[in-house]
């Protein structure tokens, strides 16, 4: 599918082109149960986002050795991208190791756990949803693993049985720089648009609309400052301990200031582990709002789906590609 195209609908909107990508949606229904029929069945949606091109195209992340990526590689100082170059992590300030990726070279992938079973309904446009990057990686097998079941036991409740996540949305993402008028702060939006479950098929997609994963979408986002106190606060949730917020480079830090949330700008902040977000619907018509459309490149045909080129058959993909539950 790749990243596909934007087109501007307006003259001259206030919006800039921060970052183009895929971006993929996965739910995991609740513990030792195999499969979810209700949106009541689900544990956790995950979005994993994977960026293409951008303002920049070689962004910063962390250095691999301090984060979940491939924990089972040989440590070292340097990483090979895909064009074979070496990559030589360096200091970004705050003691924080960074790496470049060229990402219209290099596979970069972003998992992003949602605090709730859904993201924002599009009719409640002041209701902010916490999520938080659990992991940053260039190696597929890493996500792969993430989205796999597992089985473990417990002290209180014996065997119990993690199921595996489900792919239920496939689309083109873009992050936006906003300024709507000269007299206040620019934002930042999330925008995507789904290729899969494709609108042609004609059927009710039950499981994206109960999660809210609409055609498309837009939502303001932003970025936690690690180093204020409090949670989540008004997104309902206390946020993450201390010890598994992000550490960012003193450079990014700098552009958050001593405020709770900036602007995710730029969106290099996605880069880093216990990176924590907010998501506040803002529409469901891109076009209406923002004044571009997004076009994906497929033609939602089942060869055009990246998901399963990228993941194969390690992911269930019965909600992405036929939109039911199971």
């Amino acid at each position: 599918m790749g990243q596909g195209k934007e087109v501007k609908t307006r003259p001259d909107p206030q919006v800039e082109i921060q970052e183009r990508g895929e971006i993929f949606f996965f739910y995991r229904p609740k513990v030792n149960k195999e499969e979810a029929h209700s949106v009541d069945d689900v544990q956790r949606l995950y979005i994993v986002m994977r960026p293409e091109s951008g303002e920049n195209p070689t962004e910063e992340k962390q250095d691999p050795l301090s984060g979940k990526e491939g924990s089972d590689k040989d440590s070292g100082d340097a990483t090979t991208s895909a064009s074979g170059a070496k990559n030589q992590g360096g200091e970004g300030g705050h003691g924080v190791e960074v790496e470049k990726v060229n990402i219209e070279k290099q596979l970069l992938l972003r998992f992003i756990v949602m605090g709730k079973k859904s993201l924002p309904d599009p009719s409640k446009k002041s209701q902010p949803f916490w999520g938080f990057v659990e992991m940053v990686t260039t190696n597929v097998e890493d996500v792969k693993t993430a989205l796999k079941g597992e089985e473990y036991e417990t002290k209180t409740r014996g065997h119990r049985h993690k199921p595996p996540a489900r792919a239920v949305g496939e689309g083109i993402y873009r992050i936006l720089r906003h300024k709507p008028s000269p007299t206040r702060k620019h934002h930042t939006h999330l925008v995507y648009k789904l290729e899969f479950p494709s609108e042609s098929q004609n059927r009710a997609q039950e499981p994206q609309e109960s999660m809210n994963i609409e055609p498309e979408g837009s939502f303001l986002i932003q970025i936690r400052n690690p180093e204020q106190g409090g949670g989540g606060g008004r997104s309902g949730f206390g946020g993450l301990q201390r010890k598994r917020r992000a550490h960012f480079p003193a450079h990014l830090q700098a552009h958050l200031g001593h405020t709770r949330f900036g602007a995710a700008d730029p969106p290099d902040f996605l880069n880093y582990e216990g990176c924590e977000l907010l998501l506040i619907s803002a529409s469901d018509d891109i076009e209406e709002e923002l004044g571009m459309e997004l076009e994906p490149e497929g033609d939602g045909d089942i060869s055009t789906c990246d998901l399963l080129k990228t993941f194969g058959d390690d992911v269930e993909a019965i909600p992405l590609l036929r939109g039911t539950w199971e």
